[in-house]
């Protein structure tokens, strides 16, 4: 009964992760996590 309860967590952490990646790809950033997300140095953008 606790492996699946580990299971179940673990799965919902994963669901959610790829769900918030889905949905950056989505609003067009290409590095998700990083500051310059959606301004990358090949757009010509400054990040400070």
């Amino acid at each position: 009964m606790k492996n699946l309860i580990v299971i179940a967590i673990l799965l919902i952490i994963i669901g959610v992760a790829v769900f918030y990646i889905y949905k950056e790809k989505k609003k067009g950033k290409r590095c998700i996590g990083c500051p310059a997300g959606g301004c990358c140095a090949k757009k010509g953008c400054k990040i400070r």
